[in-house]
């Protein structure tokens, strides 16, 4: 199993980005009944989860990303999504993709996101 992370990038405070994150060699109903989530770890800090999205559809955010980000997934693509629009500068950080499946656990290259005051 791959997950393949993209949709970094450099923009502007205010502006927004999509995420993406492709399962590859995943069987489908697997991804479908995985946790599927959003991490990221900026320079000298922790990785923290940013987003998540349950198996069964519940979503979860970090408070600092309420009403700002939104998490979602493309099961015929066996993709998640994470949109996020007024970017501010503390959002810099690497953004990892994770699936978790029972004891499996699949994380994603990383992809940088910066953000410019």
């Amino acid at each position: 199993v791959q997950l393949q992370a993209s949709g970094g990038g450099s923009v502007q405070a205010g502006g927004s980005l999509r995420l993406s994150c492709a399962a590859r060699r995943m069987i489908w109903s697997t991804f479908t009944a995985s946790r599927r989530g959003w991490y990221r770890q900026a320079p000298e800090k922790q990785r923290e989860l940013v987003a998540e999205l349950t198996s069964d559809g519940m979503t979860n955010y970090q408070d600092s990303v309420k009403g700002r980000f939104t998490i979602s997934k493309d099961n015929s693509k066996k993709t998640v999504y994470l949109q996020m629009n007024s970017l501010e500068p503390e959002d810099t950080a690497v953004y990892y993709c994770n699936v978790e499946y029972g004891s499996r656990n699949y994380w994603g290259q990383g992809t940088l996101v910066t953000v410019s005051s």
